[in-house]
């Protein structure tokens, strides 16, 4: 009871705060961008590198009221397979500038729900990527699978293109939930996908859950944390919903008094995490969870854990490039961002030019926080040596901030000549821990709640 006090004396259950998925985060990127400048990053990519590709696709055939990702719904494929076609030649544009023998760690796809594209769309655009950039060896494919939007064709399809790790979203089981929320996907349904995956030799399951949503309770949620255990994922996301009406319009349809106050999200969390504690599973960061064979957990035991724009992964590659509408793309030098309307970023494209239309190229403050944020957010500690020797970090700087941190936090932190270090009682302050090495303005109603 103590420790509850505490969190919330600090001010853990009224912060919003960012989810830290970049630095600066998207917000504070600018449409003062260089002309080209996406062209001349993807040109000083080192020849014969691993690089991560990721493909947007914007489209859902239902609108989920909960949701905040930049989607539109349709119920003809028409726009989708025009969309496809874009994608298409935005690959054509990539490989012109791509030097010679770049290969990818990592392909993901993502949306929306890019399980709306035909089988046949599936295999010609894995094919057209791998024709460009082929897999490397130990290299991942994964794709953003929605069970009402998936049969045997596509799982076919995705099979023979090479997925090796699906992701499906849950975000909860409960009927009255998913109701509120305009989530109508069943347990069966669900599992029928997750059978259907393995069925055809794909092995790694990823799995999102959200907590916060409304109407759940303890009970609900851990109803839904076993149902989904049966079905035994190796990586687990446990959200936490984010409710900001002012940015996406469609949360509006969801009743602010259906909603878990702070203390309650809280419980809620706490609940969902034992059982998965219980069940096996390493803890993961702030909000991940994995089976001790999976490659995140092993990143997350060697040191080797990363973050970026789908969170916690394990892919150490330094340059991620984003296609499609809104797509963000991360060079060593910055972000660049892809216009956020499909007509704009799709005109650009047929022009035969990057659609970036905002982003930001980094300084070496931006370097040091950056590594000092994500060090926190995957490790709970970071090395003073590691920021000043190999980040350029200031050390009387880093020293002062390290300091603030000791005195905002006391009792959850603790610092040294070696750095500081986030004690297991403080994890849950962990992003707003983050903040203290963030130079860029908080804008509070941009943000997430911190719990």
């Amino acid at each position: 009871m103590m420790h509850i006090k505490q969190l919330s004396e600090l001010g853990l259950f009224n912060a919003r705060v960012p989810r830290y998925t970049s630095y600066p985060t998207a917000p504070n990127f600018s449409a003062d961008l260089p002309r080209g400048i996406c062209s001349s990053w993807i040109k000083q990519i080192p020849a014969g590198s691993a690089i991560s590709l990721y493909l947007h696709v914007p489209f859902c055939r239902r609108l989920c009221w909960f949701c905040a990702c930049r989607t539109q719904g349709t119920t003809s494929d028409a726009p989708v397979l025009a969309y496809a076609q874009a994608l298409r030649a935005e690959l054509e544009l990539l490989r012109t500038h791509l030097p010679e023998g770049v290969q990818l760690s990592r392909l993901h796809w993502g949306g929306g729900t890019p399980t709306m594209l035909p089988a046949p769309v599936m295999r010609d655009l894995a094919a057209h990527i791998f024709d460009i950039a082929p897999l490397a060896e130990g290299g991942e494919f994964s794709v953003e699978i929605d069970p009402n939007e998936i049969d045997a064709p596509r799982l076919d399809a995705l099979a023979e293109a090479g997925l090796t790790r699906a992701s499906i979203g849950v975000q909860d089981f409960d009927p009255e939930v998913q109701g509120i929320i305009g989530r109508d996907q069943s347990f069966e349904i669900t599992k029928q996908a997750a059978d259907g995956l393995r069925a055809r030799g794909i092995k790694s399951l990823n799995v999102d859950i959200l907590y916060g949503l409304p109407a759940q309770t303890q009970r609900r949620v851990a109803d839904s944390v076993q149902k989904l255990l049966s079905l035994n994922p190796d990586r687990i996301a446990l959200y936490g919903y984010a409710h900001v009406p002012w940015m996406a319009r469609r949360q509006q349809v969801i009743p602010s008094d259906t909603l878990p106050r702070p203390e309650e999200r809280f419980d809620l969390f706490e609940t969902a995490r034992r059982l998965l504690l219980w069940d096996g599973y390493d803890e993961i960061g702030i909000d991940h969870f994995a089976r001790p064979h999976d490659g995140l957990a092993i990143a997350a035991k060697t040191g080797r854990l990363r973050r970026n724009f789908q969170g916690y992964t394990d892919d150490m590659s330094p340059v991620l490039i984003g296609l499609g509408a809104s797509s963000i793309s991360r060079f060593p030098q910055g972000y660049v961002q892809n216009n956020a309307a499909t007509a704009r970023w799709k005109a650009a494209v047929e022009q035969g030019r990057f659609a970036t239309a905002r982003g930001h190229a980094l300084t070496p403050a931006d370097r040091w926080r950056n590594r000092a944020i994500e060090a926190l957010m995957c490790d709970f500690r970071l090395s003073r040596e590691e920021l000043v020797e190999d980040f350029g970090a200031d050390a009387t700087e880093l020293g002062a901030l390290i300091d603030q941190a000791s005195r905002n936090f006391a009792g959850f932190v603790k610092s040294d000549a070696q750095g500081l270090e986030i004690t297991p009682a403080g994890r849950p302050l962990t992003r707003m821990i983050a903040t203290i090495f963030d130079a860029y303005t908080l804008d509070k109603a941009g943000h997430s709640s911190a719990i």
